[in-house]
């Protein structure tokens, strides 16, 4: 398959182009348009279109010709894995290796799915570089492989390279959870994990102190407002990638973090508001609220403004 996810290419046989979002197959791709709609299309049926580029560039051999660096501003930690939506196909998501470092750096990047491994993309990157090395689809974020890192350390110069990297990340939806940031190197913004973490050194002295310590003082709980609003999406930015579960979960603990506030500063009374859904929400904080006896009684909050999709609740 010559075709990668977040090329661009045309139709052969109409007036139609687009970005590559889906391999099928080694003969079928998806090809999505300016509509946001994917068409399965037979890879030789299509074009590239050329002129458009990624950002993240092989280095050039201009890029390794390394000027000389004074050994107090070499910089030796600064690996990272960024991952970034395409810039025209949102489903797509582009893996990029940063070096923020003055090594050059040979990587190496291998998938290993069910015990079956695929060298993907290997590449000297130069100093201060980030490097395109895979692509995949958002969707199928589930069923992503595990990603083998192998990276080396080279420099000319009078400078102890560090110990070589062997890395396996099998990334999962909790590693998209922070909000997005810039991305070193790059004019995007998305996900950055560091690869060449300094390793954790323990101070005995201090973690033996830390033993001797008095408790702290327990944190001053905020006074709730009189309606808290518990869909996930006002909890949390990362809502599309977290499972029911996970979801019910999360609402469960604002919940019970804002009762028992509204109880420690002795408020009359406090509305949740969990829309109507499939009632399974509503369900579980009616039972949570049976049990509790610092509850006088519970009720569906006004209908004409909430529907069915609100609880009030009187506290004693």
């Amino acid at each position: 398959m010559k075709y990668k996810l977040g090329d661009f290419v045309r139709f052969v046989d109409e007036k139609m182009e687009g970005f590559v979002t889906r391999i099928i197959d080694e003969q079928m791709i998806g090809v999505t348009g300016d509509d946001d709609f994917e068409i399965p299309v037979l890879a030789s049926k299509v074009t590239f279109v050329h002129g458009y580029e990624n950002n993240g560039t092989k280095s050039t051999a201009s890029d390794l010709n390394i000027a000389q660096i004074p050994a107090a501003e070499f910089i030796s930690k600064g690996v990272y894995l960024g991952l970034a939506n395409d810039a025209k196909a949102n489903s797509v998501i582009h893996f990029y290796l940063i070096n923020d470092t003055s090594f050059q750096l040979l990587a190496a990047l291998t998938t290993e799915d069910q015990q079956k491994y695929k060298g993907e993309h290997a590449e000297i990157i130069a100093p201060k570089k980030a490097v395109k090395i895979y692509s995949a689809q958002l969707a199928d974020m589930q069923v992503w492989p595990k990603f083998i890192f192998n990276i080396t350390f080279y420099t000319t110069q009078n400078i102890k390279p560090e110990a070589p990297l062997l890395i396996t990340e099998k990334l999962k939806a909790k590693d998209l959870a922070a909000a997005k940031k810039k991305l070193p190197l790059l004019d995007a913004q998305g996900w950055l994990i560091q690869l060449d973490e300094p390793e954790l050194v323990i101070d005995a002295q201090k973690l033996k102190e830390s033993f001797h310590k008095p408790a702290e003082e327990k944190k001053e709980i905020g006074k709730p407002a009189g309606e808290v609003d518990l869909h996930i999406e006002k909890l949390r930015d990362d809502y599309q990638f977290l499972q029911s579960s996970e979801i019910l979960n999360i609402q469960l603990a604002y919940f019970n973090n804002a009762l028992d506030a509204a109880i420690v500063h002795q408020l009359p009374d406090i509305t949740f508001i969990h829309g109507s859904g499939n009632g399974t929400l509503r369900l579980e904080l009616h039972k949570l609220l049976s049990k509790n006896n610092r509850i006088q009684t519970f009720m569906d909050a006004r209908k004409e403004k909430f529907g069915y999709g609100a609880t009030k609740v009187i506290l004693k």
